[in-house]
C-alpha cells in the first residue's frame, strides 16, 4: 500500500487550521483573571481561575500538536512519512486518517 502524500498534507493542513481556530477562540478564557472584588465574587473568581488554568493546559496541548504537525511535514519532505520511526513498517492509512501526525505503528506506540 502506498501512502497518498497529498491526502496526508491536506489532513495536516486541516488539523493545523482547527488547532489555530481553537487557539483564537480560547484566547479570552486564557487572559489574566481580574481581581476586582466588586465585579466578581470570590467563588466566581476561583471558577474563572480554574477555567483559565484548563484553557492554558488545552493551549499547551494544541502547541504540542502543532509541533507534531511540523514534524510530520518534515517526514513528508524527507520521504519518511507513513513509516514507523521505531520498526520501519508502514503505518496503516486508517491510523494516519485518525492521527495524521502519527510517527509510530500501533504495535510500537504501545
Amino acid at each position: 500500500m502506498t501512502i497518498d502524500l497529498e491526502k496526508a498534507k491536506h489532513r495536516l493542513a486541516k488539523r493545523r487550521e482547527e488547532i489555530e481556530a481553537h487557539s483564537r477562540m480560547s484566547a479570552e478564557v486564557r487572559a489574566p483573571v481580574e481581581l476586582d472584588q466588586v465585579a466578581v465574587g470570590r467563588l466566581s473568581r476561583m471558577d474563572a481561575m480554574q477555567q483559565q488554568a484548563m484553557a492554558e493546559a488545552a493551549e499547551r496541548a494544541r502547541k504540542r500538536d502543532l509541533v507534531r504537525i511540523e514534524m510530520a511535514e518534515r517526514r513528508i519532505a524527507s520521504g519518511d512519512y507513513g513509516y514507523c520511526e521505531e520498526c520501519g513498517e508502514e503505518i496503516p492509512d486508517g491510523r494516519l486518517a485518525i492521527d495524521p501526525m502519527a510517527s509510530h505503528c500501533v504495535g510500537c506506540a504501545k
